[in-house]
């Protein structure tokens, strides 16, 4: 019996190893589109430019933002420079730093490497991106919208600023070479059909991520756009609001004006507030949204009037040493 114990035992080790060694080495398994070339021109860098920086917000991460003032604008010249640190402090798995995307480091990639990377989560070596970068919101944009943040990128001043290696703890090291799937790109909506428009950029914004709960890492799908997700900070925690048009902890109150008003409040840079240093800020870069045109926020606004309301009382900012209330 012991004998028929140890072979099972160790038929059990060697199908695990080779799982293992499968995971680590043969996957992602996502093809590259070798021949795209996206055509730069001002159109395309334009579109480009305020897609990455008002409404996908490439530039939010993937360059240095200023946390001595309310919301962490960008410092000016560090644009897709990368070097953004995310670590357990924050609930990451392990140790990560954004990437430098500006033309620099990019010279050697493809169109379709960076298409890929951009919609897939898998880099020029073939290496799994964590989905700190909302990469499968991304994949599901229109073709010609990410070619114009390619453009856009292609566009940037060369920044020479090398970035560590990311370094993930066990099992998520594993893990993240499943993540990465094929890109189901979707198709732009004309901007008349508003609501389907709306849905389309709340998609490109990634707005679920952060407006929804988590548990093990994953959306909690019957909670999305309630708010109550938890970012750590180095004073404290920022909570993402309830989206949802519930009347007493969304904004089912709110109208489409005081939608549209509540992001154009922080569209001047010189009035941000300068924060204390043991302040609480808030990671929602609302210095960047604010330059999303009127009409966009409008179809925003009312795709999200369109959702299910549920009920979810937040407590934005809960400062280091303050005990959790209920939500």
């Amino acid at each position: 019996m012991k004998r028929v114990l140890l072979i099972l035992l160790g038929l059990l080790i060697v199908i695990i190893g080779a799982v293992a060694i499968y995971v680590k080495f043969a996957l992602p398994k996502v093809p590259l589109m070798s021949d795209i070339k996206v055509d730069i021109t001002p159109e395309r860098i334009k579109r480009g430019e305020y897609l990455a920086n008002h409404v996908s917000l490439c530039m939010d991460c993937h360059s240095t933002r200023d946390w001595s003032k309310f919301s962490g604008p960008l410092v000016p010249g560090t644009l897709g420079k990368g070097g953004e640190y995310f670590d357990e402090k924050t609930d990451m798995p392990g140790k990560l730093y954004s990437k430098n995307i500006t033309p620099y480091n990019l010279k050697d990639w493809t169109d379709g490497e960076i298409f890929r990377t951009i919609t897939s989560g898998v880099t020029k070596n073939n290496e799994a991106l964590f989905p700190l970068m909302p990469y499968p919101y991304y994949g599901k944009m229109d073709r010609e919208d990410i070619y114009d943040i390619i453009a856009y990128i292609r566009s940037l001043q060369p920044i020479d600023n090398p970035n560590p290696d990311h370094s993930l703890d066990f099992p998520m090291n594993f893990i993240v070479n499943t993540i990465p799937k094929d890109a189901h790109l979707g198709i732009k909506p004309k901007k008349s059909d508003t609501l389907s428009y709306g849905a389309y950029l709340t998609n490109a914004a990634a707005c679920m991520e952060c407006h929804t709960q988590v548990k093990q890492g994953q959306i909690i799908p019957e909670l999305a756009f309630a708010g109550g997700r938890e970012f750590k900070g180095p004073n404290g925690s920022t909570v993402s609001a309830n989206i949802t048009p519930h009347l007493g902890s969304g904004i089912g109150k709110w109208s489409s004006d005081d939608f549209v008003e509540r992001f154009k409040a922080y569209n001047n840079l010189d009035s941000l507030p300068q924060l204390a240093p043991k302040a609480v800020n808030t990671i929602m870069p609302w210095y960047m949204l604010s330059g999303m045109e009127e009409d966009d926020l409008v179809a925003i606004y009312k795709y999200l009037q369109s959702l299910k309301p549920i009920e979810n009382k937040v407590e934005h900012f809960r400062p280091l040493g303050i005990a959790r209330s209920a939500d």
